[in-house]
């Protein structure tokens, strides 16, 4: 039984899905969801941009960068496979953030930053 298959551009891992009711073997031959995020000329933080399918990390990459930075807006690319984000409920957003309440120390308006400082 053969577990790896090897995966080169313009395949995609459904066009050997079984047909009918097995969906365990159609997942297994389908390219993980990855989560893009570009680092713009101007910014100093990367924002989430789409999401796409590819094989690995390296054509997530490649593929991030041919449809998200085609007019050379973007200086940094991270890509993260789905599966490996974890967020909060927003139903539960209350009493999540419901400890942060209590510390009103740190909140920044509290204080006054130099000159110096630059990108706060």
């Amino acid at each position: 039984m053969n577990y790896f298959r090897k995966y080169y551009y313009g395949d995609y891992g459904d066009k050997e899905a079984p047909t009918g009711g097995d969906t365990g073997k159609a997942a297994a031959n389908e390219w993980p969801l990855w989560e893009v995020f570009i680092r713009s000329k101007q910014g100093l933080d990367h924002k989430h941009v789409g999401s796409l399918h590819a094989a690995d990390a390296q054509m997530a990459v490649e593929n991030a960068r041919d449809v998200y930075t085609r007019r050379m807006e973007g200086v940094s690319i991270w890509v993260v496979e789905s599966k490996y984000i974890h967020a909060s409920n927003p139903d539960e957003a209350e009493s999540f953030y419901e400890p942060a309440e209590d510390k009103v120390y740190r909140h920044p308006t509290f204080y006054d930053l130099p000159d110096e400082v630059n990108h706060m």
